[in-house]
């Protein structure tokens, strides 16, 4: 009998062992990172270059600024003004300053009012240059239904002397169809869209402007 007792207390001591590695082995492993879900920013349509005037000037686009917040690939949102959250599980492919660049580019060639738009940086130069910088590109949860937001502030600037010959700040609020990220998504490629469309009328109507001052 007392034989008994020791091997059955032998085999739970055992288990107990086994139970407590396993334990220890499985908190050593890394854990299942969270999949994360990566989202872009489109431009406006693009549809046919416009005729370009032989006199046109060349524009050159710097990579825009962002305002602090707005300056990584997280995906802002808010419910509280000037508390700023993001999604989790979800983001930008990159920091929506260098995903605009060529977005900008592509409008503003679109318009025909340029003999070339360049991206900076770069060895090109020219007449005029672009500079712009992203205020704020959030979901706005304060109001049902949610809103998506962009603002975009831009300077158009004379190279040679350095001097601001125009600027304006462009705004567009886009409501989501869902409040999840596949809804800002949506809206805030559709804010994109809008503030590009006002932006390159305005730098065409500013070059064509200059030119008729010739």
């Amino acid at each position: 009998m007392i034989r008994l007792h020791i091997r059955r207390g032998l085999r739970l001591a055992a288990a107990g062992i086994a139970l407590v590695t396993l334990c220890a082995c499985s908190a050593l492993q890394p854990s299942a990172a969270p999949q994360t879900f990566f989202y872009t920013l489109d431009g406006p349509a693009i549809t046919g270059t416009a005729a370009v005037p032989a006199d046109a000037p060349t524009l050159t686009i710097n990579t825009p600024h962002a305002a602090a917040g707005f300056d990584s690939p997280r995906m802002i949102y808010i419910r509280e003004t000037h508390k700023l959250e993001h999604f989790a599980g979800s983001a930008w492919i990159d920091p929506p300053a260098r995903m605009l660049t060529p977005l900008l580019v592509a409008a503003i060639e679109n318009t025909g009012a340029f003999r070339a738009v360049v991206q900076k940086p770069g060895t090109a130069s020219g007449e005029l240059r672009l500079d712009t910088e992203i205020i704020r590109l959030q979901q706005d949860f304060r109001t049902l239904p949610g809103r998506a937001r962009f603002t975009l502030r831009a300077y158009l600037v004379e190279e040679k002397t350095r001097r601001v010959l125009a600027w304006r700040e462009f705004d567009a609020a886009v409501p989501v169809a869902s409040e999840d990220p596949r809804g800002s998504v949506v809206a805030a490629n559709r804010a994109v869209q809008l503030v590009l469309e006002n932006l390159a009328i305005f730098c065409a109507g500013e070059a064509r402007s200059l030119q008729f001052a010739k």
